[in-house]
């Protein structure tokens, strides 16, 4: 089975549309989504019906649930709790309906999928590697997929030893090598300072990973942003990848 893994998508259609088309020109058997449709970005309800129309297993992350008023606002950031007040204004019924029969955890063809961690599925980052130590541990199956950091990550336990760490665009991991922790990045805030939206291919026979990267108008989703009156900051870090 191929496997195409998106996470963190933040209401960024443009993002979104590029990732998708890359992703039909592999024919993947199936997409799975790790969760935050929404927060941040201008075109919350695009984004949520692309998803569900796609993806055959979807995760819900800590914005989602700000949006649904599931999570108190007072724990974001100001600027993401400002994006997450102005999605609630726009949210459609059917996106809101999408959303809140997501989970922030799922297990699917013995992949264990967590929008933070098995630590905290909701709110945990990944970023250490005592943090994808605890995760592995706290899991059962060969492959952890983890979001939330909005950083592509690979990290492999081999017996006692664990290795790995920031994956960029164009790496490659042999999934036969251990048990492995992988991240695919985000499609529209990436934070590793590569601007570029990221997805992850599975190739689960192969038993490969490989992390890729697309291009998409930026300029595009800022100017959007700006119109609809988010923060200023939410559209220039787009440009810098943080």
């Amino acid at each position: 089975m191929r496997v195409a893994v998106i996470s963190d998508i933040h209401a960024n259609l443009h993002a979104l549309e590029a990732v998708l088309a890359a992703i039909e020109d592999e024919a993947p058997d199936a997409v799975w989504c790790l969760g935050d449709l929404v927060g941040y970005g201008p075109r919350p309800n695009r984004c949520c019906s692309a998803v569900a129309a796609r993806a055959s297993v979807s995760l819900c992350g800590n914005h989602d649930l700000g949006v649904l008023g599931e999570i108190d606002l007072e724990d974001f950031a100001p600027d993401a709790a400002q994006a997450a007040e102005w999605t609630r204004t726009v949210l459609s019924d059917d996106a809101r309906t999408y959303l809140e029969g997501l989970s922030p955890k799922a297990r699917a063809d013995g992949v264990e999928l967590f929008h933070g961690s098995p630590r905290d599925p909701v709110w945990d980052y990944v970023l250490s590697g005592e943090a994808a130590f605890d995760a592995l541990e706290l899991t059962s199956d060969p492959l952890v997929l983890v979001g939330h950091s909005h950083v592509p990550l690979a990290i492999v336990l081999a017996g006692d030893d664990l290795a790995g760490g920031l994956a960029p665009g164009g790496a490659e991991v042999d999934l036969a090598a251990g048990r492995w922790l992988l991240n695919p990045g985000s499609v529209g805030q990436p934070r590793d300072g590569d601007a570029r939206a990221a997805w992850l291919l599975l190739d689960l026979p192969r038993g490969t990973a490989s992390f890729r990267r697309v291009e998409y108008p930026i300029d595009r989703t800022q100017a959007e942003i700006l119109e609809r009156g988010l923060p200023e900051a939410l559209a220039a870090r787009l440009a810098d990848g943080v």
